[in-house]
């Protein structure tokens, strides 16, 4: 049982270094460093929630291969990061930039969380106020005074 818990847990921990294939590493440690890095915060496409360094989908191979051609062509970073996401628009980037066609998307969280604790703290304080019950007119009272004494003679008080 051990046995197969290691290998399951060997398995899970070395499932994102199998994205990348030997036949795309460069022979450059540095420029495969800047690769990977770049790699990461780039989306697939295919996937959606994953960057194009962990997944196996064809067309995440295709971007980590055209980032590496690109920095092998001497492109800076941010040179590579503007070629793909000319190409790709900024949906390809998992960190999508701040900008006026994205606010939603980075405030619209925040202001659902504030919306909701003001509707909260509204509802909340109205449930407290309790309105003052109608007092008992005579004949109700006459009523309740019956009912409480039919009820004591019954259990024998």
């Amino acid at each position: 049982m051990r046995r197969i818990l290691a290998l399951l847990l060997l398995a899970v921990w070395l499932s994102p270094a199998a994205a990348v294939e030997p036949h795309e590493v460069l022979d450059d440690p540095v420029l495969e460093a800047r690769a990977r890095a770049l790699s990461q915060d780039l989306r697939c496409l295919v996937c959606q929630n994953q960057s194009i360094d962990d997944s196996n989908a064809p067309l995440a191979q295709d971007l980590r291969v055209l980032v590496r051609e690109r920095l092998a062509a001497g492109d800076s970073d941010d040179q590579v990061m503007a070629f793909v996401t000319d190409r790709y628009g900024d949906y390809v980037l998992l960190r999508p930039p701040v900008q006026d066609n994205t606010y939603a998307l980075w405030f619209a969280p925040a202001a659902v969380l504030v919306i909701g604790a003001v509707v909260a703290a509204f509802v909340l304080s109205r449930g407290r106020v309790r309105p003052e019950p109608d007092p008992l007119t005579a004949n109700e009272r006459q009523r309740v005074d019956a009912l409480l004494a039919a009820e004591r003679e019954r259990d024998g008080r």
